[in-house]
């Protein structure tokens, strides 16, 4: 009997907030940064500073738009390189978002700038910034990666003060 007591004052405790007091306590700021490397690029190409990006990388550049298909994207940042725009730009034209260029020297900075817009953003880096970004975002410390990887994923939750780092690798291959 005295379960049931129980029970019953907790779930009138319960029933006594109203919707308002509930979403209260639920709102919160939340947004995802989504942190990507460019595209297989040419490395065969004349210009190396500069390389454009291979088939295979225009290919994988068109599964990452469908990748992010139906995730809600504001902005889409990428350094000023040809093969880096060339991967934003299928997922960009599909979110209806221009692409805005970042300087990969202040790492730093940019971080600050993503943080404070609180906006779900994807950002085309490179094997030496796109995790030292992640680290920046999530205070870790972290490295680069081999310029062979292409298909990884950073996903870096903020919740409030929080923030919570996924890794993942895509399933695009090419043929």
């Amino acid at each position: 009997m005295r379960k049931i007591k129980l029970i019953l004052a907790s779930l009138f405790f319960l029933l006594s907030f109203t919707n308002e007091h509930l979403i209260a306590q639920t709102d919160e700021v939340s947004f995802t940064i989504y942190l990507i490397r460019h595209s297989e690029k040419d490395i065969l190409s004349e210009n190396q500073l500069d390389p454009p990006l291979t088939t295979c990388g225009i290919e994988r550049s068109e599964y990452l738009r469908s990748f992010f298909e139906d995730i809600d994207i504001k902005n889409v940042y990428s350094t000023n390189y040809l093969r880096t725009i060339k991967t934003a730009t299928p997922t960009a034209l599909s979110k209806k978002a221009g692409i805005q260029y970042y300087d990969s020297n202040n790492l730093k900075l940019f971080s600050e700038k993503l943080l404070n817009s609180k906006q779900n953003s994807i950002v085309v880096g490179h094997s030496n910034t796109t995790p030292i970004l992640a680290g920046l975002l999530t205070g870790k410390d972290m490295n680069p990666f081999s310029e062979n990887i292409y298909n990884r994923v950073y996903k870096v939750i903020i919740n409030q003060n929080n923030t919570k780092l996924f890794v993942f690798e895509t399933s695009f291959n090419c043929n």
